[in-house]
């Protein structure tokens, strides 16, 4: 394999945004292999932030040495990603490229192509996108189909996580190679900006932080939330993902509480701050691929609480509790032990970043991914 590469990069929204774990992934890892020498091109989708628009912000052409194309997207429901993907398959395809890597399922439909070209395919399977709740129709179809062509056609593929990497080996007889997200220490923040546009202060709130979809176990939050005895407030800080609808139910659902508060897409400063000063981190989701918010909360140093999937418990162990998934009551029960029992919250707190931080590091995961491409190399040597 060459020593500097030339490696293209699709699948997410856009480098850089925090729209989602895709997002933050191919940022770290395309920033650091940068700074390794080589050279990395990442395909962006044109279109609105996610956000909203509040937060498209100015188009770059470069962003910490990576180099940034906007490819023609479709701004609909369904067909964002695989319009964009489609675009940013061609131009990999035709470009001098020497690893293309394709990031979650959809996108991967569109493999074929740069592999037919000679182009060394790499997918990371960032979770099992089509059993998500917002996805259904065509759109799910779509999704799966994406999944078939990446065990067919990649050269290589990264699962993050255990459970993943068994249902590749049981559905489609395909190694994979399990490559989990990582995490980079970060400097606490106190309460500032949000003790000025929010009214929150140290350990005053319960925080979930996060996409606002069915499958990140919100309703449940919400209903088991309306139970626990505390002054403490529930912040639920994120933005819609083509579910608006289940936005406003979540919302209806929340008025009768006055503690829970909505803060809408956060980033920067603020997204700092309240990681920084929650009481407890919450993570009730029924489905997930590997949650980068849940590996953030424990950077901070954060207590976290989380439903009973391996994708949940698995990271947390020692450094937080779960609850079974879906279970509002049992939810309700682990948090009014929380609120009651601050000594179990600083004893978690006492060990969740050092954990976190020497178990998920993105230097290491930058490392590994690069190996894996030249494992690519040499299997594509063979079939030569």
């Amino acid at each position: 394999m060459k020593d500097k590469l030339n490696i293209a990069m699709l699948g997410h929204k856009r480098v850089p945004s925090r729209e989602g774990g895709v997002e933050i992934v191919v940022e770290a890892l395309a920033t650091r292999m940068v700074e390794a020498g080589h050279r990395v091109t990442c395909y962006n989708r044109a279109g609105h932030h996610t956000g909203g628009s509040e937060h498209d912000g100015a188009k770059h052409r470069t962003f910490r040495g990576v180099r940034l194309k906007t490819v023609p997207t479709v701004n609909r429901r369904g067909l964002a990603a695989a319009s964009a993907s489609f675009f940013a398959a061609v131009c990999a395809a035709f470009g001098t490229y020497d690893v293309v890597h394709f990031h979650a399922e959809g996108p991967c439909a569109m493999l074929w192509l740069p592999r037919l070209f000679g182009k060394r395919c790499i997918a990371t399977i960032h979770g099992l996108d089509w059993q998500r709740a917002k996805w259904g129709g065509f759109a799910g179809r779509y999704i799966k189909f994406g999944e078939k062509v990446a065990a067919k056609y990649a050269h290589e593929i990264i699962v993050l996580s255990r459970g993943v990497q068994q249902y590749f080996q049981d559905t489609y007889g395909r190694r994979t190679v399990l490559i989990p997200n990582g995490v980079t220490k970060p400097t606490p923040r106190e309460s500032r900006l949000i003790t000025e546009r929010f009214g929150l202060e140290r350990d005053g709130y319960i925080l979930f932080l996060g996409r606002l979809v069915p499958e990140k176990g919100l309703r449940c939050l919400v209903e088991a939330f309306h139970g626990v005895r505390t002054g403490k407030k529930l912040v639920i800080a994120g933005g819609s993902s083509d579910t608006d609808a289940f936005v406003r139910e979540l919302k209806a659902l929340a008025r009768q509480d006055d503690r829970v508060l909505f803060t809408g897409f956060v980033q920067d400063q603020l997204l700092e701050e309240l990681y920084s000063n929650a009481y407890v981190y919450t993570l009730p989701s029924d489905l997930e691929g590997m949650p980068l918010s849940l590996l953030e909360a424990m950077s901070y140093g954060n207590c976290c609480l989380v439903s009973d999937i391996p994708e949940c418990a698995d990271v947390v162990q020692h450094c937080g509790l779960t609850f079974k998934r879906g279970d509002a009551s049992d939810l309700r029960d682990k948090l009014q032990y929380l609120c009651d029992h601050p000594e179990a919250v600083a004893a978690c707190k006492a060990v969740s970043s050092d954990f976190i931080c020497e178990k998920h590091n993105w230097d290491t995961v930058t490392r590994q991914t690069l190996e894996l491409y030249a494992a690519a190399d040499r299997k594509q040597d063979k079939e030569a």
